[in-house]
């Protein structure tokens, strides 16, 4: 079953391969039509220009600046929040606290109502420098209000998502940043992703201008609305993207800790730069959604939980400045199917995914499938499809790279399970220990370069 993509021997030409391919494809072409997002921005356009957005010219606070715009942070939408079916959030600010890769000298923010069954009005919205951690209070000086085409007010379509206007506000790297948000009307479901590992806070009434946070006494363990954050940076020159589930969303990692992978990847790629090694200036955004799988759907319209392969034009193609992917996806197809998952099956679909980001020329760095030895869903049947997929992403011809998870956390006298120290203690999830250890295995030299050339 070894895969190369230049056509040699190793690559059964078999009608089964052949249906699986048509079958990805009709799944790709459904997906651009329900789940197409804003176009992808390089970047590039904003240098040595006016830093200007959708009403960047209305708004005195853009400057004129250099620098490349790369995304900061960013979460997948995931669903409709239980609970805010039909009211929403109105009459409460809610303020989201994000954590950033990349820092810059101005930003702008991405809100979301894809799981909205009404209009979303945001009448007031700001953007602030967190005073420091555990806490609603902004940082004295930085809290911005957010304008969308020179306004202070937007309506965000059900199903929509809007950009706002670039607000001049110094966000430092590795940092918090708070972004608020106010609807006085109905509006519901509320857009939503959960396990953010992040405490975030509410208010009742408006007070998205408010840097004492005094009124923010609700607390919050989601995200709402907010799905992207970009930066004019001078300190990178593109963004990483990793797609994944829980394994990526860090849902075993300690709250407020940042220790999900991705973050530790993004603090090891800046502490390379600083040392003077020769790796990418990139920013790091997490795209994980626990439970998510590479083929399947969750339920509803649009889906919630949309699998890897519907998702990858609006998480990973619509991010600004996209120059690699990571994809560590694939433990879930196992996992949730009943019996055992057809390998050949996922591995189609991984190199489905290999290929649309071949077609923007982005690399893609694939991960092993780590263990789950001891688990409630463990079988010795499904056991043997995370072999045969890992042997297939270890051939090398699946990804233009491999981050072998699995070789680096596995227990050496037992490789089916984690070894205990990196083991969360469901025999599923990574320790805090183990997602720094995912991280400390990334080889950062393999994020340079482009797609390969096509033969």
């Amino acid at each position: 079953m070894t895969r190369g993509r230049d056509g040699r021997a190793g690559t059964p030409p078999t009608r089964q391969r052949a249906l699986l391919a048509a079958i990805v494809a009709a799944i790709m072409a459904v997906s651009a039509a329900i789940y197409a997002g804003v176009a992808a921005d390089d970047g590039t356009k904003h240098r040595n220009t006016l830093a200007g957005g959708r009403g960047a010219q209305n708004n005195p606070a853009a400057p004129a600046s250099t620098g490349t715009w790369v995304a900061s942070w960013a979460a997948s939408p995931v669903g409709g929040e239980p609970g805010t079916e039909l009211t929403g959030l109105a009459g409460r600010s809610v303020r989201n606290v994000v954590h950033t890769s990349a820092g810059g000298t101005s930003a702008r923010v991405t809100l979301s109502n894809l799981y909205g069954q009404a209009p979303l009005t945001v009448s007031h919205a700001s953007i602030a420098v967190s005073a420091g951690p555990d806490t609603a209070a902004a940082l004295a000086g930085t809290v911005r209000r957010l304008t969308f085409t020179g306004n202070t007010s937007v309506v965000v379509p059900a199903g929509g998502q809007v950009m706002s206007d670039i607000v001049r506000v110094r966000v430092p790297h590795d940092g918090d940043v708070l972004i608020t948000t106010y609807s006085p009307t109905e509006s519901g479901p509320v857009t939503y992703h959960p396990h953010a590992r992040q405490i975030s806070y509410v208010a009742e009434g408006e007070h998205t201008r408010d840097a004492t946070g005094t009124a923010y006494t609700g607390r919050s363990s989601v995200w709402r609305y907010v799905t992207a954050l970009d930066v004019l940076s001078n300190e990178s020159d593109g963004t990483v993207v990793v797609l994944g589930d829980s394994l990526t969303d860090g849902i075993t990692s300690t709250t407020g800790a940042n220790n999900r992978w991705p973050d530790v990847l993004s603090d090891r790629l800046r502490a390379a730069l600083a040392s003077g090694r020769d790796v990418p200036r990139y920013s790091v955004v997490n795209e994980g959604i626990s439970g998510n799988q590479v083929l399947a759907d969750g339920l509803g319209r649009p889906a919630e939980n949309p699998s890897g392969l519907h998702r990858f034009e609006r998480d990973v193609l619509g991010r600004t400045n996209v120059r690699a992917v990571v994809v560590v996806l694939g433990i879930n197809d196992i996992l949730r199917t009943p019996g055992a998952a057809d390998p050949e099956r996922i591995v189609t679909g991984l190199e489905t995914l290999v290929e649309r980001a071949h077609a923007r020329g982005l690399k893609v760095v694939g991960a092993t499938l780590m263990p789950f030895g001891g688990h409630r869903g463990y079988t010795e049947a499904r056991e043997a499809v995370r072999q045969r997929i890992n042997a297939e992403i270890r051939a090398g011809g699946v990804f233009d790279a491999v981050a072998d998870f699995d070789a680096a956390l596995r227990d050496p006298y037992d490789p089916r399970r984690f070894r205990p120290v990196y083991d969360s203690g469901d025999h599923l999830h990574p320790s805090d220990r183990g997602y720094t250890r995912m991280a400390e295995a990334f080889e950062l030299g393999s994020l340079k370069g482009g797609a390969p050339a096509e033969l």
